[in-house]
C-alpha cells in the first residue's frame, strides 16, 4: 500500500528534547503542545516519504498503563493510536517497560500485511534493530528520524543508524515549534490556560465574620504576612494573597476542633477550598449536609446501566481528559438527567460550593482520567479548581437558559 506509518517512541523523542532543550532528559522540564507536534510529524512524514499517512503510533509508558491526561488527548487525535507499556519506578527512577516490545510487534505485523511502503521510526533503542530488518525484508522503505543531540553527537544505536534507508536529524528548530523547556523553577504541570470562571472561584467572597475568626486562628507570622521559617532556619519570605484571611481547610479544622481556644465561625461563611460536609456551611443549614442539598440526587442514581456503558465508551473515544473539560462532561450528564429542573435553580444558588455528594463524586470520575498525582494518590489543587470551574460553568449555562425569555431562546 502506498502509504506511510510514524512509530514514535516518546520516551526518546521528549527526553531527547529535554535533552536538547534543558540541559537534561526530564520531561517534567518541557511543555509539549500536543497537537502542533502531532501536525508537525505528520506534515514531515508526508513529505519526507511521498506517500499519504496511514496512522501515526504514539508508544508510551504510564503507571499501571493508565493513561494519562496527555495521553486521553493523543488518542482521539485523527489519525493517531496510544500504546501504553508499563512505567515503573526503580533505584529513585522511572523507567519504561514494554515499549520496545510493542513497537517491535507493530512495526513487523505492519509490514507483514503490507499495510504501508514506508514506515517512520522515531527511536534511538538498538533493540528495534531485527524489526527494522524484518520491515526491510518485507519491502518497506524505513526512515529513521532523531532528535537533535545536545552534545552534537549520536543519541541513536549505530546499527539502527546504519540498517535505516532514510535518515533526518529533526533540529531545534523544528522542536521549538512543538516544544519549549520551562523556566527553573516552574511546576511540572503546562502552564494552565487563565480561565475567568477558576478566577471568580478563588475570589469567592468570605464574611467578615469568618475572616476574623481565621485571623484570630492563625499563627502571629501569619497574620503578619511572612511564613514560618522552614527546616533549617531559613525564613520562606512574605506569605502568599491566599494566607492573609482567607482560612485554608486546616484552619477551619483548628476552629473547630474540641477545646480550641479561638473563636467558632459563623456558619453564614462561603468557603472557595472545597465542598466537604464538616466544613463550614452557607447560611440556613446546621453544620452537617443541609437541607436543600440533600435533597439532590447524585449522577449515579440516575444512571441506568444503559447510560453508564454509553457514558463509558464516550469517556474513552472523546473526551480529552482536560481538567475543566472533565467538570463540564459530568455537569452536563447530570443535568440532562435531573427529572425536576428546579434541582438545577437550587444548586446555582449555592455557587461556589458543590454538595460534599456530588462534590465527592466529580472528583471520584476525575480520577479516571488520570488526574492523580500519584504520590499521593490527590488531585492536583489547581486540577481540582478547573474542574470544580467547569461543573460551574455548565450548570450556569442551563440555568441562564432557562430563566431566558422565549423570544431568547428561540
Amino acid at each position: 500500500m502506498d502509504r506511510c506509518v510514524v512509530l514514535v517512541d516518546a520516551g526518546y523523542l521528549l527526553g531527547a528534547a529535554a535533552s536538547l532543550l534543558a540541559g537534561e532528559p526530564t520531561r517534567s522540564r518541557i511543555t509539549v503542545d500536543h497537537a502542533a507536534l502531532i501536525q508537525g510529524l505528520r506534515e514531515l512524514a508526508e513529505a519526507d516519504t511521498e506517500r499519504p499517512l496511514l496512522r501515526i503510533y504514539w508508544f508510551d509508558g504510564a503507571p499501571d498503563r493508565v493513561p494519562q491526561p496527555e495521553h486521553r488527548r493523543l488518542r482521539v487525535m485523527p489519525r493517531v493510536t496510544v500504546r501504553l507499556g508499563a512505567l515503573t519506578r526503580s533505584d529513585g527512577r522511572w523507567a519504561q517497560k514494554g515499549v520496545d516490545a510493542a513497537m517491535h510487534a507493530e512495526l513487523t505485523e505492519l509490514a507483514r500485511n503490507r499495510a504501508c511502503s514506508d514506515v517512520v521510526l522515531v527511536t534511538g533503542d538498538g533493540d528495534l534493530l531485527p524489526g527494522l530488518m524484518s520491515a526491510k525484508e518485507h519491502g518497506v522503505a524505513v526512515h529513521l528520524w532523531a532528535v537533535q543531540a545536545a552534545d552534537g553527537d549520536y543519541n541513536q544505536s549505530e546499527d539502527l543508524v546504519a540498517e535505516a534507508d532514510e535518515r533526518r536529524v529533526l533540529d531545534r528548530a523544528w522542536i521549538t515549534t512543538a516544544v519549549r523547556a520551562k523556566e527553573l523553577g516552574a511546576v511540572c504541570a503546562p502552564p494552565p490556560v487563565p480561565r475567568p470562571e477558576i478566577a471568580a472561584i478563588l475570589s469567592a467572597p468570605l464574611p467578615e465574620s469568618a475572616l476574623a475568626a481565621a485571623q484570630a486562628a492563625a499563627p502571629d507570622a501569619v497574620r503578619n504576612g511572612s511564613r514560618p521559617a522552614a527546616a533549617g532556619g531559613v525564613e520562606q519570605g512574605p506569605a502568599p494573597a491566599a494566607a492573609k484571611g482567607v482560612p485554608t481547610p486546616k484552619d477551619l479544622a483548628s476552629l473547630r476542633a474540641p477545646g480550641a481556644h479561638a473563636p467558632q465561625p459563623l456558619p453564614s461563611a462561603t468557603l472557595r477550598w472545597s465542598s466537604d460536609k464538616g466544613w463550614v456551611e452557607r447560611p440556613g443549614g446546621p453544620l452537617g449536609e443541609p437541607p436543600e442539598t440533600a435533597s439532590l440526587p447524585t449522577l449515579a442514581q440516575l444512571t441506568s446501566a444503559e447510560q453508564r456503558w454509553a457514558d463509558r465508551e464516550e469517556d474513552i473515544t472523546t473526551v480529552g481528559g482536560d481538567p475543566f473539560e472533565v467538570g463540564q462532561v459530568f455537569a452536563r450528564r447530570w443535568m440532562e438527567r435531573l427529572g425536576e429542573n428546579g434541582h438545577v435553580q437550587k444548586l446555582s444558588t449555592m455557587y461556589p460550593r458543590i454538595p460534599h455528594r456530588i462534590d465527592g463524586e466529580l472528583l471520584r470520575y476525575a480520577a479516571r482520567f488520570g488526574l492523580l498525582a500519584h504520590k499521593d494518590d490527590q488531585i492536583d489543587e489547581h486540577d481540582r479548581y478547573a474542574i470544580r470551574a467547569g461543573f460551574w460553568r455548565e450548570i450556569d449555562v442551563r440555568a441562564a437558559a432557562e430563566h431566558a425569555p422565549v423570544s431568547e431562546q428561540s
